[in-house]
Parts: C-alpha cells; structure tokens; sequence
C-alpha cells in the first residue's frame, strides 16, 4: 500500500484557478482604493504568497503562511469580534471594520482573515507540511517589517513603529524591529509550527525535491 509520503497530490484546478482569479480581483481592488503601500501588511502579503502557493501547489509557500497566519488570524478574529460584541478592541487592528467612512463592501473583503487558516489547514492537509515553512515565513517577516518603516508612522503598519500591547515604541527603529520580529518569530510563529509538524507530515518525496522539505 502506498504510503502519505510516496502519494503526492497537487491543488485541484478549480481551486487553483480561484486562487488566481481572487489575488487579481482582490489586489486590483485594494490597489486602487487603498494604495500600493498596504501589500506591505503582513496580513496582506500572506494573501499573496498564499495564492501563489496554491497556484504551484507549493507546500513551502503555503506551509510559510499557515505559520504567519493560524494564530496571528486567531487574534485578528478576537479583536473583531471584541468590538463587535463589546464595543472595544482587546488589541487593536480591526477598528475600520466598524469605520462607516470606509465602504462597507472595501471592509467584508477583509473577512479573508476568516477563510485563510481553514483553507490553509486543509492545503496542507492534501501536499504535506514542509518544515521549512518558519525559515521562510520569519525571513519574510523581517523584511516586510523592515519596509514598513518607510511608511508613516500614523499608519503603524505591522505594528513598526508601536506594539499593539502597550502603545509603545521598544528603543530606536533597530531595536523595536528586532524586538518586535523576534515577538512574533518565537512566540507566534515556532509553537504554531511545531503544532503542525506534530499534526501534519511532510510533503512526499517528488514534492519535496521541487519544493524543498
């Protein structure tokens, strides 16, 4: 009997064509409203690496974003729901959800948040979780949130310049950087990779020699 490891299995075309119809439809709409300086959220670069990663049927792509996204979308659906239900935000982020300057159509797009961790859950579930998938999603992180420092400090993108905690800036731009990566690196990222590799197995052998394991 074949094995997990010795029967890989690729994104169905349906869905990989949705994935690309969804990243077009969805980039051309926050392009031209919010401006190309927010595909430098972490929230919506793991939209795009996903899509990309569903289109390959890339286990390192999708498994980087499960790691970015599980617990980090987790908390976004706790702040939106805090302000839904009690008026208040826990941490903060989600307050344009309730914002009736923005159309109210520009905000449901952002029920992304909602959708990614189940789909990527079961991505993973059909190509294998590769266990490079932190490397890559801590390097991405670094330097997204390097970026975002050339962004106004009103914006806060990524929490760069104060911590959603606290309010607050942790030392120089260098030192709140690293501090702040180093956060999400160790205390996001690392448990909800060791959950998946303990949940999932790696990609089988052909996946892994063309996407890496």
């Amino acid at each position: 009997m074949a094995s997990l490891h010795t029967a890989p299995r690729k994104i169905p075309d349906w869905l990989r064509w949705c994935a690309a119809a969804w990243l077009v439809f969805w980039m051309a709409i926050y392009w031209g409203y919010w401006g190309p300086g927010n595909f430098l959220h972490l929230c919506d670069v793991a939209v795009i690496v996903s899509c990309i990663g569903l289109w390959m049927s890339n286990p390192l792509l999708i498994s980087s974003q499960a790691v970015g996204t599980l617990l980090v979308n987790l908390l976004w659906a706790v702040d939106a729901g805090g302000g839904f239900f009690l008026g208040r935000h826990p941490i903060g982020g989600t307050e344009y959800l309730f914002d009736p300057r923005y159309p109210l159509w520009i905000r449901l797009l952002t029920l992304f948040h909602l959708v990614s961790p189940p789909l990527l859950l079961w991505a993973i579930h059909r190509v294998g979780y590769n266990r490079r998938g932190w490397l890559l999603q801590s390097a991405i992180t670094v330097a997204v949130f390097a970026a975002a420092r050339w962004t106004s400090p009103e914006l806060n993108i990524n929490f760069a310049f104060r911590d959603p905690f606290f309010r607050r800036a942790w030392g120089p731009a260098p030192v709140h950087i690293i501090l702040s990566t180093l956060f999400l690196i160790v205390v996001a990222y690392l448990p909800t990779h060791l959950f998946l590799q303990h949940l999932f197995p790696p990609p089988a052998p052909n996946e892994a020699s063309r996407a890496g394991n």
